[in-house]
């Protein structure tokens, strides 16, 4: 070998060296002896990510990766909400740490409440079943004694350290569904229909606040802030809970939304042990377009398209919530299921014009004036004194 090739064998070899450290400077979290703020997480793709795992023991929320999405394995595998997922990646990996590792002793770990068992939060990120592995995690223990940061622990390791902002994670299953049930807007309600295990009645929407009913009784009037509360119980429904499956129900009431679109929601209830649950679904009871004519003016196009848009929103909520049992909350439980009798209250009775109300009797003692002075007068001095002079009529003749 020539020294020409010597030579350049040298150059690889320490071109080799230096790329050596500088990737061995390059790993999953800050490196003991770091200065300055580093991410705790580095180099995580949530392609990579089959399972999240929420806290430790027995009370954990288990997120699997279901196709593109997630499901919350503790649901029955109801389907996660995307945003939420997102956002507990992205918390994890805006972790940073102040500086170096604060210890490596597992010893330590108790004190720092940076163990499973004493974290505050642990997030544990995993390659796919079958045959998962640990891909990293973040174990957050306790504050600092002064400052915002906290002791925070990446898994596997054993190093500690101490991060600018102390983190905080959602913990809870519920944290990662979407609770939303079903959100119309007022203006957009044609009419409910309401059967709440008895005389089923229809309230109709009218323009602004205004709430009709046919065929109200005789003698009776409709309350109309109670009719608006049931008129607008899906505008906002949200559910506290959720199951596949929940023993002894029997869904004997029901409510009916009609809207302007000809979607109409329909929602079975049952109530037990002081809770109400709902099942519902979703259809399209008008004519969805088929063609569109070139010639169709801009308005005919928008009415088309917002009945196409219609038709497919109550497949794909029917086809999404068929199967699952929602737990409501009470006060908007109590607007799916006023009875008729809660609507109604009586009419107040006009006043006969012709009828004449008597006098109040007033009792000369108790009409006189408390704080008039009284004088008392003797019958000696109302005798007039023979000697006193008359008073003269100015008008009487003279003699």
């Amino acid at each position: 070998m020539s020294n020409k090739s010597l030579a350049i064998l040298g150059i690889v070899a320490a071109v080799m060296v230096i790329l050596a450290a500088i990737l061995s400077s390059v790993s999953d979290g800050p490196r003991k002896g770091a200065a300055g703020p580093a991410y705790l997480v580095q180099g995580l793709d949530p392609a990579d990510v089959g399972k999240i795992v929420v806290g430790s023991g027995d009370d954990v929320v288990t997120l699997r990766r279901s196709g593109k999405s997630f499901a919350v394995a503790e649901k029955a595998n109801y389907p996660a909400d995307m945003k939420q997922i997102n956002e507990l990646i992205q918390k994890c990996v805006d972790i940073k740490t102040a500086g170096s590792v604060h210890t490596s002793n597992p010893a330590n770990h108790a004190d720092l409440e940076v163990t499973e068992e004493k974290s505050r939060s642990v997030v544990k990120f995993f390659t796919p079943d079958p045959n998962s592995k640990l891909i990293t995690g973040v174990v957050v223990g306790k504050n600092i004694e002064a400052g915002q940061g906290a002791y925070v622990r990446l898994l596997p390791e054993d190093n500690v350290y101490v991060t600018t902002e102390s983190p905080w994670i959602r913990d809870q299953a519920t944290d990662y569904i979407d609770q939303d049930l079903i959100t119309v807007k007022r203006e957009d309600i044609n009419s409910v229909t309401v059967n709440p295990e008895g005389e089923a009645y229809t309230l109709k929407a009218g323009e602004g606040e205004a709430v009709s009913m046919e065929n109200i009784p005789a003698g009776k009037k409709l309350k109309s802030s109670d009719a608006g509360s049931a008129l607008r119980a899906l505008t906002d429904l949200r559910f506290d809970d959720v199951a596949k499956t929940v023993g002894g129900l029997a869904f004997n009431s029901q409510y009916v939304c009609r809207l302007n679109d000809s979607r109409v929601y329909t929602l079975s209830i049952a109530q037990k042990d002081e809770k109400t649950y709902v099942v519902c679904e979703a259809a399209f009871t008008g004519k969805r377009p088929t063609e569109i004519g070139k010639t169709e003016s801009q308005d005919d196009l928008k009415k088309k398209e917002a009945l196409l848009f219609a038709y497919d929103e109550a497949a794909a909520f029917t086809a999404g919530h068929k199967g699952w049992i929602y737990e409501i909350p009470e006060w908007k439980a109590k607007n799916l299921t006023m009875k008729l009798s809660d609507l109604l209250e009586d009419v107040e009775q006009p006043k006969d014009p012709n009828e004449i109300t008597p006098p109040v009797e007033v009792k000369a003692k108790e009409a006189a004036d408390p704080n008039a002075v009284k004088i008392e007068v003797s019958d000696a001095d109302s005798v007039s004194e023979p000697n006193t002079p008359k008073a003269v009529d100015p008008n009487a003749a003279k003699p």
